[in-house]
C-alpha cells in the first residue's frame, strides 16, 4: 500500500541525501532531518506529520552523523543545495553553520509565509529548523539555460558549473532538483517531484495507491505537479544511459544506489 516492497505492517522511506566532494568543499543535497529534530520532536516539527508518517528520528541516520561516518569534518561542509525547505528536507541546516545555503527564491518566500498549500502550508514548513542560517543565495525560477529539455536551470554561486538547480514546481511553488555531472554522465536528484520509482523508467505510470494519495496531499499545483512527473519520466527513458535519476524517499532506489555507487562524487 505505502513503499510497495515491505511485508512488515509499516511501510519503509527514506530521506535521500547526496554528499559531494569539490573544490569549493563538501556540498551537501538536501539535509534529512537535523540532530535537533531528534532532541526535540515537539518544538520542531509538526505533531500532524510525526503521527501520519510515524517519522523514527534516530542521531546515527542524520547528515551531521553520516559525514562523520564518511570520515569528513562537517565544519567543511561549506555549501547545502535544497530541493525544497520541507521539514524532512530542511531539518539539518543548522547542523553545518559555516554552509552557504542555495534554493530558488519562490521557495524561500513561500516557506516564509508558511504558503504550501491550504491545509499543510502551516505544518510542512518548520521556519525554526532554518532561522539561525544567515548565508543563503536565492535563484529566480524564470530565465537560465537549459538541460535536457528543461528549462531555467541555474549555476549555483561558488560552486562547479557541473551542478545545476532544475526548477521542478508543483509539489512546492520553488521545489528544484539538482543535477549533478558524474563522469560522462548525470546524476539526478528529482527531490519530492515523484515518491516511487514506479513513476519514471517505463512508458506505464507505477504508484502505490498510498504514495499516491501522499502527493496529492502535499501538492500545491496539481497540473505543474504532472506535467513535470511525466517529463521526468520522459527523460528517464530517452536518455537512460546519461542521466541516473532518483527521487528523496523511494528506499529500493536508495539501497541500489548505495551499492552501486562510491561514498562520494568528485566534480
Amino acid at each position: 500500500m505505502f513503499d510497495g516492497s515491505s511485508d512488515s505492517p509499516f511501510g519503509h522511506l527514506v530521506c535521500h541525501c547526496l554528499l559531494i566532494e569539490t573544490d569549493a568543499g563538501l556540498v551537501l543535497v538536501d539535509t534529512g532531518f537535523g540532530t535537533r529534530d531528534v532532541d526535540h520532536p515537539s518544538r520542531r516539527l509538526s505533531p500532524f506529520f510525526l503521527t501520519l508518517n510515524n517519522i523514527q528520528l534516530r542521531r546515527e541516520e542524520t547528515a551531521l552523523a553520516q559525514v562523520r561516518a564518511l570520515g569528513f569534518d562537517p565544519a567543511d561542509v561549506r555549501h547545502i543545495i535544497l530541493t525544497h525547505l520541507d521539514f524532512d528536507h530542511a531539518g539539518g541546516i543548522e547542523d553545518f553553520p559555516n554552509a552557504r545555503v542555495h534554493v530558488t527564491s519562490r521557495e524561500k518566500e513561500v516557506a516564509e509565509a508558511r504558503d504550501g498549500g491550504v491545509f499543510v502550508g502551516t505544518r510542512r514548513y518548520r521556519p525554526e529548523q532554518w532561522d539561525e542560517a544567515s548565508d543563503w543565495r536565492l535563484y529566480p525560477f524564470g530565465g537560465g539555460e537549459r538541460w535536457f529539455g528543461f528549462d531555467a536551470v541555474r549555476d549555483l554561486e561558488g560552486l562547479p558549473p557541473e551542478i545545476l538547480l532544475v526548477p521542478l514546481a508543483g509539489h512546492t511553488w520553488g521545489h528544484s532538483g539538482v543535477a549533478i555531472r558524474d563522469g560522462d554522465g548525470w546524476m539526478l536528484h528529482a527531490g519530492d517531484a515523484y515518491f516511487y520509482r514506479g513513476e519514471v523508467g517505463a512508458e506505464e505510470y507505477s504508484c502505490t495507491p498510498a504514495l499516491r494519495g501522499y502527493q496529492r496531499l502535499m501538492e500545491v499545483d496539481r497540473a505543474a505537479r504532472l506535467a513535470n512527473q511525466a517529463r521526468l519520466r520522459r527523460l528517464s527513458l530517452d536518455y537512460a544511459g546519461e542521466v541516473r535519476m532518483f527521487c528523496a524517499h523511494d528506499a529500493v532506489e536508495f539501497e541500489i544506489l548505495a551499492r552501486q555507487a562510491s561514498p562520494q562524487t568528485r566534480v
